[in-house]
């Protein structure tokens, strides 16, 4: 069997992006450091959100993170698919939604 595209030990590697671009990399790790501070949502929430967030865009890594990261918040697996669940939805209708710009686009060329 041949070896999955994505390797779950690239994950560890992230803080490694900062080698090849030191000044970006640590303004995005300051960044993203920021995010995840506790604020008007907290972290378990913001854990939540991130999860859902990782399986619309598709991410191995994210959903692997933050698979781990909600449930050592104390998030039940139940809250975890219903967050899927939203983050499916909102896709779902985002990509629906823009069938208005082809329904746009027939009737002015059938005008």
């Amino acid at each position: 069997m041949s070896k999955p595209y994505y390797d779950s030990a690239d994950l560890r590697k992230f803080g490694n992006i900062t080698e090849w671009s030191e000044e970006l990399g640590n303004k995005f790790f300051d960044y993203y450091g920021k995010v995840f501070e506790e604020g008007a949502l907290t972290a378990r929430e913001k854990s939540l959100i991130a999860l859902a967030v990782s399986h619309t865009e598709q991410c191995p890594y994210c959903i692997d993170a933050y698979t781990k990261d909600t449930l050592q918040r104390g998030v039940t697996k139940e809250e975890m698919m219903e967050a899927i669940h939203v983050g499916a939805a909102i896709k779902s209708g985002a990509t629906l939604v823009h069938g208005v710009q082809m329904m746009n686009k027939v009737n002015k060329l059938d005008g």
